[in-house]
């Protein structure tokens, strides 16, 4: 995990915590849509020191949002920073 983590779009961060050795910071959207974007033992990059998103709706993981119909790994932190934009401009 990284030293010092990321701080994207404070105003929609909902929940931080440590969970599996890592970190796990949860976004809410006013659009229902958020995110869950995680970097511990078990999160696809995290031999790289990279990350892992979910898209979320309504609080759970969205399989069919026009982002991803899974999760998405290996993710730099500007590769976060631009899903989490996209994923705040989603219509419900």
């Amino acid at each position: 995990m990284s030293a010092k983590t990321p701080n994207w779009y404070p105003e929609f961060l909902v929940k931080e915590k440590k969970i599996n050795g890592g970190i796990q910071k949860v976004y809410n959207f006013p659009n229902g849509y958020g995110a869950s974007v995680i970097q511990h033992a078990d999160s696809y990059g995290i031999e790289r020191g990279l990350w892992e998103l979910a898209v979320l709706f309504m609080g759970d993981i969205c399989y069919s949002s026009p982002i991803t119909d899974d999760v998405i790994g290996h993710l730099n932190q500007r590769q976060v920073k631009n899903l989490l934009q996209q994923i705040k401009r989603l219509t419900k």
